[in-house]
């Protein structure tokens, strides 16, 4: 019998690995047509040319089985089309058609988000990785197309006030409000971040939040984007929330008896920790696809790679934590940064709910189970069939959940 929940396929290669044509036919181009993840808020007759070229090139130089999205020139690929977008919505502004101009600067940004994918170091610097000019250049045409919104995205460059050791000084979010925070204090979702999914990257999120007459802070993750939390810390997060909330309380549009935390993916790590951690300043948090504790198991790495997510994601991941090596990684981060190994989900909790999908190739189902017998109380729900995420099932659920916990009153909002 085998160890994980996910049985036979922990063993198994998915059949979109081992190049870009693959990845393409069997796994994006479906996506991509309907605009969900990782191609969500973008048009589909953006990518299918970028990616026929992609799959050409590869072919003409005998390359087929190359699936390198961490080389230049696969970033390279999606530039030239980022720009045409630009320009468009450039025209567009100046001839008096601001929405028109802010569908295209948000094509332009998700056409920079795939160019930038799967991940962007904090320490990464535009003169030596064209990961991060992409994600410059994201954030750039993003908060274009979100000064056209009503209400607006803003970006805020907050202090860390509880930085020590390795930890910057500033700390990036985006704030969105809602119409009702100029009558009075409103409700507020802390959004923690993924992996590769970062500030720019949560429109339809937002949009949702607004509708419910609530608030939204979105902050990136320790060792992903722009976060300044050292990434070889464990306790950094615990830092970085401080300072976030620290701020947060310093706005009168906030309601800080009803803040919840909703972490996404990686993002889901930390809203576990801070339900803990944080858990006299949170009125709930929701980890939504994420790890604990199994997903640094050096058995569940030895195949992570070979599972769902659409590149490798070790050497990510490894980065992401502080390590210099994967070696290193693999074999050490278990014991350092493990929820359970550490003790974290021990303390008493606030409400959190745990979501995810049965069949989660990313990050074992596990992880979300043996929080059950640890700490307070947990909830969970959990979808089987479901890979990472639990996508799209997982959508009602966690609205329904957060509208009664900050809105029990209010008529509940169709998605």
């Amino acid at each position: 019998m085998p160890q994980w929940i996910l049985g036979d396929r922990f063993e198994t290669t998915y059949p979109h690995k081992g190049s870009i044509k693959a990845l393409w036919e069997t796994k994006w181009k479906f996506v991509a047509s309907k605009s969900i993840y990782p191609f969500h808020d973008g048009a589909f007759e953006d990518f299918e040319p970028i990616f026929e070229k992609l799959i050409a090139s590869q072919t003409k130089l005998n390359q087929e089985n190359i699936n390198d999205a961490f080389s230049d020139a696969y970033t390279n690929a999606f530039l030239p089309v980022a720009s045409k977008l630009e320009a468009q919505a450039v025209e567009a502004l100046n001839n008096g058609h601001p929405d028109k101009a802010s569908d295209l600067y948000r094509r332009a940004s998700v056409v920079l988000r795939i160019s930038r994918f799967p991940y962007v170091s904090p320490s990464s610097r535009p003169e030596s990785s064209i990961k991060r000019v992409a994600f410059d250049r994201q954030k750039d045409v993003y908060l274009k197309a979100a000064s056209l919104w009503n209400p607006i995205i803003k970006e805020e460059i907050i202090p860390h006030k509880h930085a020590t050791g390795k930890d910057g000084n500033r700390i990036p979010i985006y704030v969105r409000l809602p119409n009702e925070a100029s009558e009075g204090p409103v409700p507020v979702i802390l959004i923690m971040t993924g992996l590769d999914g970062y500030r720019p990257d949560n429109s339809q999120r937002t949009h949702e939040i607004i509708n419910r007459g609530w608030a939204t802070v979105i902050v990136e993750i320790p060792g992903t984007a722009d976060c300044p939390a050292d990434p070889a810390d464990p306790e950094s997060p615990d830092r970085l929330w401080s300072s976030v909330l620290d701020y947060m309380a310093s706005r009168s549009e906030f309601d800080m008896s009803r803040v919840a935390v909703w972490g996404l993916s990686a993002g889901g790590f930390y809203a576990i920790r801070a339900a803990c951690t944080h858990r006299d300043r949170l009125i709930g948090s929701m980890a939504h696809g994420p790890g604990s504790h199994h997903f640094l198991d050096p058995d569940w790495l030895r195949k992570v790679n070979d599972h769902e997510y659409p590149f490798t994601i070790t050497d990510s991941w490894a980065e992401k934590y502080g390590y210099e090596s994967t070696e290193d990684f693999v074999k050490n981060a278990q014991k350092k940064f493990s929820l359970v190994e550490t003790g974290v989900v021990d303390q008493p909790n606030c409400r959190l709910l745990l979501l995810n999908g049965v069949d989660d190739g990313v990050v074992p189902i596990e992880d979300c189970l043996v929080l059950f017998n640890h700490g307070g109380p947990k909830e969970g729900r959990f979808f089987d069939g479901m890979v990472h995420m639990g996508y799209p099932n997982s959508l009602p659920v966690s609205y329904k959940w957060l509208e009664d916990l900050l809105s029990p009153n209010k008529m509940e909002v169709k998605n």
